[in-house]
């Protein structure tokens, strides 16, 4: 059977019996969507290949140790990867700070900026702690939406595409998840401001 007319799981398996080639059928059948992804964070295309590349090498490392929860849907859990990746990317740029001696510079002040910095990413991963922990109250089908919205960076219309509904059920089920979530933050008084 020739490589697209197999699914994305049949493709999978393919790799991990051997088959090094299934891998690269993947690759072609999602990179586009994956490197758009990317490109529409980082806002840089050499940065975006770099990125890409990387997302790729783990998504084969993570294949190759049996890391691939076959639960899920393959594309999925490569955009997941790759957000993961671009958030990755903006903490490592975010710690080099670039040091310019001259007669103003203060390092009190400076290690001031890196703690006040510190203390935002504690509160930051503390809020999308309780947002995954709220996430989970949802019903099945806003859960869904929300996690490929938000946690993959999925458009509408490609949640409409993965899920196999139309767009304006996946609107309406962003809609619901939205009101649900408000009620569980008041419901359990939860500060949800990013630092």
């Amino acid at each position: 059977m020739r490589a697209q007319n197999l699914s994305d799981q049949q493709l999978v398996s393919a790799f991990l019996s051997g088959d090094s080639l299934s891998i690269e059928h993947l690759i072609l059948r999602h990179k586009d969507k994956v490197f758009r992804f990317i490109v529409s964070k980082v806002k840089d295309v050499d940065l975006a290949n770099d990125i890409f590349q990387e997302v790729f090498i783990k998504v084969i490392n993570k294949l190759r140790e049996g890391r691939y929860n076959e639960e899920g849907k393959f594309i999925s859990w490569v955009m997941r990867i790759s957000h993961n990746m671009v958030i990755d990317h903006f903490r490592k740029e975010s710690k080099v700070k670039m040091i310019r001696p001259n007669d103003d510079y203060n390092i009190f002040s400076a290690m001031g900026e890196e703690l006040d910095s510190v203390e935002s990413d504690v509160i930051n991963k503390q809020v999308f702690n309780e947002v995954k922990d709220l996430v989970n109250y949802l019903s099945d089908e806003q859960r869904e939406v929300v996690k490929m919205r938000y946690f993959s960076g999925m458009t509408f219309k490609e949640i409409s595409e993965e899920s196999g509904i139309s767009i304006n059920t996946a609107l309406g089920r962003m809609r619901y998840a939205l009101i649900n979530l408000r009620k569980l933050k008041e419901k359990y008084n939860i500060n949800l401001v990013l630092q």
